[in-house]
C-alpha cells in the first residue's frame, strides 16, 4: 500500500465547517492525502458572515508547524488565512529551504465579504509569494496584490481564478513571468453555495502536487473536484452555504 502524501495546511479555523482548516481537511482526505494543520486563527463564522476572529500567537503557529515537520514530515504545504503580518513572517521563515510544493492562497476576504487580512498582513505576503510553487488569487485579490504583471514577476506561477468575472463562462488562467501556460474554462454554476471554494481548490492542488502530479494536472483535477463539490452542496445556511466535499468520489 502506497503511503498517503502528507499535506500540511496553514490556515484559519471556520467554526461552521465550510472553509479554512475544515474545508482543507475534508478535501485532502477525500483526495487521498493525510491532513495536518497549523491553525493561525479561530473564527466564529457561518454562511452569513464572520462574527468574531481571534488570531493565535506567531509562536504557537510556529510550534504547530515544527511539531508536524519534525516528526511526521511533509510532502506539500497549503497556506490560507494567516491572520497577521507576524504570522506571515514566521510561516515564511519556517518554509524557507523546505523542498516541497507550496500552494499559497492569499486569503483577504471571506465569501461573505468579511475582511480577513489587513494592509500589514498583505504587505507581508511578499516572501510567501516568492516561496510558493503557485499562488492562487481570485480577481479581487489579484488587483489588491498589484495586478497580473507585478504578481507574475514575483511568483513562480500564478493561477488566476475567474470566478468573480462576468458572464456565463468562467476562465482560470495559469500564468508565469513568461506568459500564460494554460487555461481552463467552465460554465458558471448558478448557486449561492460557494463558501470555501478557494480553500478547497488550493488544498486540492496541494494534495495533487504531494502525490506527484504536475502543476497543470493537479490544477485540472482540483477544478473538477471543486465543481463536483459545488454541485453536491447540501444547501445548509441562510447565506453562502458550504460545499459537499464528502459527496464527491474522485
Amino acid at each position: 500500500m502506497t503511503s498517503p502524501p502528507r499535506i500540511l495546511t496553514i490556515a484559519g479555523s471556520d467554526s461552521s465547517g465550510g472553509a479554512g482548516i475544515q474545508a482543507d481537511i475534508k478535501t485532502i482526505t477525500m483526495l487521498g492525502g493525510y491532513a495536518m494543520t497549523a491553525i493561525t486563527a479561530v473564527t466564529a463564522q457561518n454562511t452569513c458572515g464572520v462574527q468574531a476572529v481571534e488570531v493565535l500567537s506567531p509562536d504557537m503557529v510556529a510550534a504547530q508547524i515544527d511539531s508536524c515537520l519534525s516528526d511526521i514530515g511533509v510532502d506539500a504545504v497549503k497556506i490560507g488565512m494567516l491572520g497577521s503580518a507576524q504570522i506571515a513572517e514566521v510561516v515564511a521563515g519556517r518554509l524557507v529551504g523546505l523542498d516541497v510544493p507550496i500552494v499559497f492562497d492569499p486569503v483577504m476576504v471571506a465569501t461573505s465579504g468579511a475582511a480577513l487580512a489587513d494592509a500589514a498582513t498583505m504587505a507581508a505576503f511578499a516572501r510567501l509569494i516568492e516561496l510558493a510553487t503557485v499562488v492562487t488569487p481570485n480577481l479581487p485579490e489579484l488587483a489588491a496584490l498589484g495586478g497580473e504583471a507585478l504578481l507574475c514577476g514575483a511568483a513562480k506561477a500564478v493561477l488566476i481564478k475567474g470566478g468573480h468575472g462576468a458572464g456565463d463562462i468562467l476562465t482560470d488562467r495559469l500564468v508565469t513571468s513568461s506568459g500564460e501556460v494554460a487555461r481552463w474554462q467552465g460554465a458558471r454554476i448558478d448557486t449561492r453555495h460557494t463558501h470555501g471554494t478557494g480553500c478547497t481548490l488550493a488544498s486540492a492542488i496541494a494534495t495533487g502536487l504531494g502525490q506527484g502530479l504536475s502543476l497543470e494536472a493537479a490544477i485540472a483535477r482540483a477544478r473538477q473536484f471543486v465543481r463536483a463539490a459545488i454541485e453536491a452542496a447540501p444547501g445548509f445556511g441562510e447565506g453562502n452555504g458550504p460545499l459537499g466535499h464528502a459527496a464527491v468520489r474522485p
